[in-house]
């Protein structure tokens, strides 16, 4: 049987292999069109068995598209700033999904890492570009203290370089309002959000 005979032979048994486990397409055809690339420039005389042998690499190629997939995607959610992504989706087509997996990932972080006082300083500030003398009316705190609580958030996102753990707590009504307050250019809903966010953390 001659190159194109085997490739037509187990190209289609291949690709689904690869489709299985990676899950798309157009990367299980790449994989699969690779292995073949790489098998027709190695010695055959040393492969015993080419179906096995090709399952095999093609097998091999796909855990390791996966595992270089994981771990971009750990350095991505490592560096990922939060306060960009929250200006992004406000400056963006509400509908982009990716972008909207993200913000919740990003309120994820906000929820983990911030007390109430902080993460509506935060948000005002450094999203909605709120001055301290609107800020301090917002969340009933002297300029000074919301200084203090922007700064301190600041650092705690930066200390924490924004890592991103999907399994942190949902943030539920918090980012509800913060996407009508993008859409409809107004952050009163937003505030009245964030007021009841302190006072229930008073009330534990």
């Amino acid at each position: 049987m001659n190159h194109a005979q085997t490739i037509a032979l187990y190209q289609p048994m291949l690709q689904t292999i690869a489709y299985n486990l990676v899950r798309c397409k157009e990367d299980a055809e790449d994989i699969v069109q690779d292995t073949f690339v790489k098998w027709l420039s190695i010695d055959l005389s040393k492969v015993e068995n080419v179906k096995a042998y090709l399952i095999a690499a093609v097998t091999n190629a796909c855990l390791n598209h996966l595992n270089s997939l994981r771990k971009k995607k750990e350095t991505y959610l490592d560096t990922l700033h939060v306060s960009d992504l929250l200006k992004k989706f406000k400056e963006t087509n509400l509908g982009h999904l990716d972008l909207d997996v993200k913000l919740s990932a990003a309120f994820a972080v906000l929820q983990h890492k911030l007390e109430p006082l902080e993460r509506a300083a935060y948000l005002l500030k450094e999203v909605f570009d709120y001055e301290y003398d609107e800020l301090q009316h917002a969340v009933e705190k002297k300029k000074e203290h919301c200084r203090q609580l922007v700064c301190r958030a600041k650092k705690k996102l930066a200390d924490e370089t924004s890592k991103i753990h999907l399994e942190l707590p949902d943030a539920g009504e918090l980012m509800k309002s913060f996407r009508e307050a993008c859409t409809v250019g107004n952050a009163s809903q937003l505030i009245e959000t964030l007021k009841k966010d302190i006072a229930t953390a008073w009330q534990k």
